[in-house]
């Protein structure tokens, strides 16, 4: 056992960030593998218990966590977005959401053998899905965008939702269990639940008028807003405990609501505090289990309500509250299959968990093993099976990796052309309906609209895509697109055109802090590239070969050829780059723009 806090803090920072990295190195599901570190670290090896160790910290310190997890997800409250969702997605996230509480709450109190109480507060908190577990999925298993967009969407809107039912359900339960409750007890809670809707509301509307006004400098508006959520969750939590979560998501939704210009600036370090957030939390949680609670997850009363949950409830709550919808048959077999729960249901069962233990309902000590055993159930089969089913079902993204390329020019639509050809999924976008014109002709996937709008982010479907490739003729614009999208797709996915040599702008000096890295050379531009296509140049592809290596290629090479990109045999995109060489191997397309001359295919 580590005696040192210090020393253990540095530790659950260093596995919790460890684990994200690992998950994302390898494509596994984060939040398995800090359970297994958090296991390992906890109560297998025995390293770290911080439930123990940081005393009368540690229930604040987590819900403080999961006030800011929920207020950065409800900054994805956009009710402008929300309405244009479709009636499937309105449907689930009520209709569903209720059936999903009855039915699980039925299955606690029959299967799991909890009391009714107990039952409908979990039944509740499991009714989430979340969206720290679901858009890693989605992204991973490509699928087709109505699929996509429902358990997206589902995600977003029901986690905040699922933990204020959980905190309504607990008052009641303690209303009508309580022998000294009143009548009385339960109005002042609703009337402190209506204060901390409008306290949020009243922080929400603060926050968003200093910004625009002007009252508060750039730097600190990140942090500004993270001392308001603090203080918005503390004071309405302090007037009556768990309104305080109901406070920051009406503040959340609030500031998403408003269009506040630097909303994206905000979400974008939420999202960063939420991983790191999210990553220490698990790794506590997970590390505080006893033996005794992983012992109870094989209990048979917990192993069945798993099993109905996965294959009965969620299935059966879709079906129902998808009645009438035009969703096909397949859609609601991968919606009613797909529902990980996530972060927000174990941080918030654990406190409820030690909530109700401490009023009194003895059988809620087997909630914790209970939420660990659909979390880590739910993650494992649903990550590892949904790109299985989707393409199964024909609702996956059929192809390689794909390509959003920003900006409609002579190049970037032969470009776009050519990645076509080889199946690769593209899609060219560019504020200009007249540019784009090009493209739409010779029957390109077009999207036209700003891409760095925030309605873009609702409009444009960009699971199918891996890479981003900003190819307009404004460099400016080109490092601000890259910017933008590096925290979404990756700095190591995200390519701008080299800086134009007659376009006036004058970004070398900056060019090392711009996002993106530079796609082909320095020395080669966009009206490098224009030329040469204007000029006859065209785009060659070579297949590597045994007997045609790329050392062949290279000695027959004609000067002023551009390599492209590699094409590997799994479908991976390798793009030339003076920052990462490829190395091309046999079985390798290589695709090159040439001189005139030089037309054949080898």
């Amino acid at each position: 056992m580590v005696d040192s806090i210090l020393l253990e803090f540095m530790m659950i920072g260093l596995l919790g960030v460890g684990s994200q990295w690992i998950a994302w190195r390898f494509r596994l599901p984060a939040i398995v593998v800090m359970s297994i570190i958090g296991l390992l670290a906890g109560p297998i090896l025995g390293l770290i218990d911080p439930e123990q160790d940081f005393g009368n910290l540690y229930r604040p310190f987590v819900s403080m966590a999961v006030a800011i997890i929920l207020f950065e997800g409800s900054l994805n409250l956009n009710l402008n977005e929300i309405r244009g969702l479709g009636k499937p997605v309105f449907r689930i996230v009520t209709w569903g959401a209720l059936a999903s509480w009855l039915l699980g709450s039925l299955t606690a109190h029959y299967i799991a053998g909890l009391s009714w109480a107990v039952s409908f507060v979990i039944g509740a908190i499991f009714i989430v899905t979340g969206p720290t577990v679901i858009l890693p999925l989605l992204r991973q298993s490509k699928l087709k965008p109505r699929p996509a967009k429902i358990l997206k969407w589902e995600g977003i809107i029901v986690d905040p939702f699922g933990a204020l039912l959980a905190v309504f359900a607990f008052e009641v339960v303690v209303f009508f269990a309580s022998e000294t409750a009143t009548l009385v007890s339960l109005l002042l809670f609703i009337l402190a639940a209506i204060f901390a809707v409008i306290l949020g509301f009243a922080f929400g509307r603060m926050i968003g008028w200093t910004f625009e006004a002007g009252k508060v400098p750039e730097y600190l508006k990140s942090s500004g807003v993270l001392i308001a959520v603090i203080a918005c969750f503390t004071i309405a939590d302090e007037v009556s405990h768990e309104t305080g979560l109901l406070a920051v998501t009406a503040m959340g939704m609030t500031l998403a609501n408003m269009g506040i210009a630097s909303i994206r600036q905000m979400r974008h370090f939420k999202e960063d505090i939420s991983v790191l957030l999210v990553s220490a939390i698990f790794i506590m949680l997970t590390a505080s289990l006893t033996r005794e609670t992983l012992i109870q997850v094989f209990n048979p009363e917990i192993i069945g309500y798993v099993l109905l949950m996965l294959f009965l409830v969620r299935p059966l709550s879709i079906f129902l509250s998808t009645i009438g919808t035009d969703l096909k048959i397949q859609e609601k077999i991968l919606v009613g299959w797909i529902a990980p729960r996530g972060i927000v249901a174990l941080t918030v069962a654990s406190y409820f968990a030690s909530v109700l233990v401490d009023g009194g309902f003895a059988d809620a000590e087997i909630v914790t093993s209970l939420t660990f055993a659909l979390v880590f159930f739910t993650v494992v089969a649903h990550g590892f099976s949904i790109g299985w089913l989707a393409k199964k079902l024909g609702l996956s993204s059929k192809g390689k990796p794909g390509v959003l390329i920003v900006g409609s020019n002579q190049f970037s639509v032969a470009f776009t052309k050519v990645l076509k050809d080889l199946n690769i999924p593209t899609l060219i976008t560019d504020s200009s309906w007249e540019r784009l014109y090009k493209a739409r002709q010779i029957g390109l996937d077009c999207h036209h609209g700003e891409i760095l709008s925030e309605q873009t982010e609702f409009t444009l479907d960009m699971t199918p895509y891996d890479y981003l490739i900003a190819a307009t003729e404004y460099d400016a614009y080109n490092a601000l697109v890259s910017s933008t999208f590096v925290p979404e797709f990756g700095r190591k996915d995200v390519y701008r055109l080299s800086i134009q040599h007659n376009s006036g702008d004058n970004l070398q000096d900056m060019d090392h802090t711009i996002g993106g890295r530079i796609l082909f050379y320095r020395d080669v531009a966009l009206d490098d590239l224009t030329h040469k296509v204007e000029i006859g140049y065209v785009f060659r592809k070579t297949t590597l070969t045994e007997q045609y290596t790329f050392k062949d290629y290279q000695k027959n090479c004609r000067p002023h050829t551009v390599l492209l990109f590699l094409l590997k045999e799994n479908g991976v995109l390798q793009f030339f780059t003076e920052e990462n060489p490829v190395t091309p191997e046999v079985g390798d397309v290589l695709v090159s723009l040439t001189p005139p001359t030089q037309e054949i295919d080898e």
